[in-house]
C-alpha cells in the first residue's frame, strides 16, 4: 500500500465515496485527488468541492461533461437501439466509461500512481470502471476499497462516517441508493431489495404517476438526421441543442408519467438485482427512432440490426465501451443510419408514448404498393408462385410424413 503516493478517486459525494477519501489516506498514506463528473446530476453537485476538501482531498476536479455525454455516448447508443434485457435503457451503464476516461486523463496530468472507484464487489460498475482503466491507462494501479476494507455494508459505512465527522447523503428517509444523470435516475438497494415491495410515489423525481398525469394528451415531434435527434418541437416550444433536447424531453415526458421501469435484471457477476428506473426522455427518443427506422430501413437490415442491438446493449452493460468490438459495431450501425432522417410525431398521455405520425424523404414506404386497392406495380397473382416456392420445404416434409 505504501507504494501509492497519489490516487485519483471517482468522487460523487455519495455514501461510498464520502468515506473513501479518509479511508484511502489512512490505509495507503497517500494524497487523494477527487474527481467529480458533471453528467447532468444537477443540484447533487452543490457543495461537492467544499465537502471533498473538508474530508481530506488535496485537490478537487469538477468537469462539465454533459455535451460529450450526449453527443459521443448517448447518441451512438440511441442509433444502436440498445436496450438491456428488453427494458433497461442503460442510463448508469453508459455514463461510466465517460467518467473513467476523464478520471484517467486527470491521473495522467497529476502524475498519479493509481485510480480508485466506489463500486461494490457485487456490482457491474466495478467492471465498467476498470475495463476503461485497463483500455486507456493499463499502467495505473486500481484501488477498489469495497474489495479491501473491513466495512461489511452500508450500516458500517454510516457508522464510520459518523465516527469521523463525514457528512453523508443517506438517512432513514431515503433507504435506497440512487444515481442520476442527464439520461435517467436509477434506484436500487435498501428497501428495494425486496422484489415484492412497491416503490412509494415520493421516491420518484423525474416523473409523476400516470394516474396523476394531465387528462389532456400532448403532441411532440422529433426530427432526426442520420439517426440522431436534432430537433424537438411542441405546439409552443422547440429545442435543438443535444443536452437541452434530452432535458426538455425528460421534463415533458415526466409530466405525462412516461419512462418508469421496475425490473429484476441479471448482473454481469451472476447476481440478480432489482432496479427501478426513470427515463422519460430516453423512452420517447427510442420510440421515435424505432418508428423512423421502420420506414427507412429495408427488412433484412432492420432484422439484423435488432441482433446487433442486443449485443451492443450487453457491450454497454458489461463495460466494454473502449473495445475493438464496439468500434466495429459502430461502423455497421453508422452505415445503417445514413438514411434514418425524418420526423416522428408522438402523443404523450398518462404513461403512454404513442407514435401517431411518420415522414421522411428517405422513406421506403410506398402507399401505392401498400394499398389494398388495385395498382400497377404489384400483381397479386404472382403471390401464388412465391408461396409455392417459399412453402416447398414444408410441403415436402408433410408429404413424407403422410407417406410413412
Amino acid at each position: 500500500m505504501s507504494s501509492v503516493k497519489k490516487v485519483v478517486l471517482a468522487y460523487s459525494g455519495g455514501l461510498d465515496t464520502s468515506v473513501m477519501i479518509k479511508w484511502l489516506k489512512d490505509n495507503y498514506d497517500c494524497e487523494v485527488v477527487a474527481f467529480a463528473a458533471d453528467v447532468g446530476q444537477g443540484k447533487e453537485l452543490k457543495g461537492l468541492r467544499t465537502k471533498a476538501l473538508s474530508t481530506g482531498a488535496s485537490k478537487v476536479y469538477i468537469e462539465d461533461l454533459k455535451d460529450e455525454f450526449a453527443k459521443d455516448f448517448l447518441f451512438p447508443m440511441i442509433k444502436s437501439g440498445a436496450v438491456y434485457e428488453g427494458q433497461y435503457l442503460l442510463g448508469t451503464s453508459i455514463a461510466r466509461p465517460l467518467i473513467a476516461k476523464h478520471q484517467v486523463e486527470i491521473a495522467k496530468a497529476e502524475k498519479a500512481d493509481a485510480v480508485a472507484h466506489g463500486a461494490t464487489g457485487k456490482g457491474n460498475d466495478q467492471v465498467r470502471f476498470e475495463l476503461t482503466y485497463k483500455a486507456l491507462a493499463p499502467h495505473l494501479k486500481i484501488i477498489a476499497p469495497w474489495r479491501e476494507w473491513e466495512l461489511s455494508g452500508r450500516e458500517e459505512e454510516i457508522l464510520y462516517a459518523k465516527q469521523h465527522g463525514i457528512p453523508i447523503p443517506v438517512s432513514k428517509d431515503k433507504p435506497y441508493s440512487s444515481d442520476r444523470n442527464l439520461w435517467h435516475i436509477s434506484y436500487e438497494g435498501g428497501i428495494l431489495e425486496d422484489p415484492w415491495f412497491e416503490p412509494k410515489e415520493d421516491m420518484f423525481v423525474l416523473s409523476v404517476s400516470p394516474e396523476k398525469a394531465p387528462n389532456k394528451p400532448e403532441y411532440v415531434e422529433i426530427e432526426f438526421e442520420s439517426g440522431e435527434p436534432v430537433k424537438v418541437s411542441t405546439k409552443h416550444y422547440a429545442v435543438s441543442s443535444p443536452v437541452k433536447l434530452i432535458q426538455f424531453l425528460n421534463e415533458i415526458g415526466g409530466k405525462h408519467g412516461i419512462g418508469r421501469v421496475d425490473m429484476v435484471e441479471n448482473r454481469l457477476v451472476g447476481i440478480k438485482s432489482r432496479g427501478v428506473y426513470e427515463t422519460p426522455g430516453g423512452t420517447i427518443i427510442y420510440k421515435a427512432h424505432q418508428a423512423l427506422e421502420s420506414i427507412t430501413l429495408d427488412r433484412d437490415t432492420s432484422h439484423y440490426k435488432q441482433i446487433i442491438a442486443q449485443r451492443y446493449a450487453e457491450l454497454i452493460y458489461y463495460g466494454q465501451w473502449h473495445t475493438p468490438l464496439k468500434r466495429s459495431l459502430d461502423a455497421f450501425i453508422n452505415a445503417t443510419q445514413k438514411n434514418v432522417s425524418g420526423t416522428i410525431r408522438l402523443k404523450l398521455y398518462k404513461g403512454n408514448c404513442t407514435v401517431v405520425g411518420r415522414k421522411s424523404i428517405k422513406s421506403l414506404y410506398d402507399p401505392k404498393l401498400a394499398t389494398f386497392e388495385k395498382e400497377a406495380v404489384y400483381d397479386q397473382k404472382d403471390a401464388e408462385g412465391f408461396i409455392n416456392l417459399f412453402g416447398l420445404p414444408i410441403k415436402a416434409e408433410a408429404l413424407l410424413r403422410r407417406k410413412k
